[in-house]
């Protein structure tokens, strides 16, 4: 037997993962001319709110990649990974590999204050045992990928090479007199890979900013030039905003024209509209699963596709990254 017709792609029909798991099915089915299972798994709850879960397909001696949707609760998408791995080595799965486009729990990453969790190592050591992988875009901090056992490999995918992409097939006004930034320190790196790959010509800048809560923005220092010039923001998570917004007054007060951002996992719990407002395009991937009236969406689905395609044919993943 062919090693992918072991293979056996799993979502919940009835969330928005479903969509995109048929999509990393129809992308393996194209390009590699060879067929892949897509099945379905069932959650449901108790009267009392207790999650249930349900497989209704023979999974003996099957290779699993579960797609997880994390538009959901957070905490039931915590729940449901820990429930269905239980359930699928009870029916005696070979192998089982949880595929989290944009993995929750990762803003927490170091203890950066007393008494309080450290939640990106609490989900490591609570859903990492007996994986045979995890696959994942963007994470919040790359050094997430420590908190996992070196016999569960994290795959860490960037989404930069489909969002350049995207920009060079839709270009800005001007995209050739463009910096690239980042909104924090932390980010600079993405930054200057997205910028890499559009050109080496592109410069990048950054903004030195203080917290005084989470989502909220004390302070803001520009780091780089920007007068007379576009700027695209580049970030791995856009949630309320609020950073985005408050960037972009400190750009405009540096000179910058044309504003863009992209971030790879688009929340946006505080809708839209101030963001369309304030940036000439919003650009985001279907990591996250939403669709919003203006906001520009990258399919990365092939991404992940051709990720799952490599770690079931023992071939580098990391090829993904160049």
């Amino acid at each position: 037997m062919d090693n992918l017709e072991k293979v056996m792609l799993l979502a919940d029909p009835n969330s928005k993962a479903w969509d995109f798991t048929s999509k990393i099915k129809d992308h393996i089915e194209k390009t590699k001319e060879t067929e892949i299972q897509l099945e379905g798994v069932s959650f449901g709850h108790f009267r009392n709110g207790e999650l249930n879960v349900e497989v209704p397909e023979n999974l003996r001696r099957r290779e699993i990649y579960f797609v997880q949707d994390s538009t959901q609760n957070p905490q039931e998408w915590w729940v449901e990974l820990l429930l269905l791995k239980d359930l699928l080595f009870n029916s005696s799965a070979t192998s089982v590999t949880y595929v989290l486009p944009n993995m929750l729990f990762s803003r927490k990453d170091r203890k950066d204050q007393p008494h309080v969790p450290i939640s990106a190592r609490a989900l490591a050591r609570s859903i990492s045992p007996d994986l045979a992988r995890i696959i994942t875009m963007d994470l919040h901090a790359a050094q997430i990928q420590g908190f996992y056992p070196a016999n569960v490999p994290l795959d860490n995918l960037p989404g930069a090479p489909q969002a350049v992409q995207y920009i060079k097939e839709h270009p800005f006004n001007g995209l050739e007199d463009t910096v690239v930034l980042s909104p924090d320190a932390g980010g600079a790196r993405r930054a200057e890979s997205f910028a890499r790959r559009l050109g080496s010509h592109y410069p990048i800048a950054l903004i030195d900013k203080r917290r005084v809560d989470a989502g909220k923005v004390e302070e803001m220092r520009l780091v780089g030039d920007v007068d007379g010039r576009n700027v695209l923001i580049v970030d791995d998570l856009i949630d309320s905003g609020t950073t985005l917004l408050k960037a972009a007054e400190e750009l405009r007060a540096h000179g910058a024209r044309e504003l863009y951002c992209y971030g790879t996992h688009g929340i946006f719990t505080k809708g839209t509209a101030e963001l369309k407002a304030a940036f000439d395009r919003v650009i985001t991937s279907n990591t996250h699963y939403q669709e919003r009236d203006g906001i520009e969406v990258v399919d990365v689905s092939p991404v992940f596709a051709e990720a799952i395609y490599r770690a079931q044919k023992g071939l580098s993943i990391s090829k993904l990254f160049e």
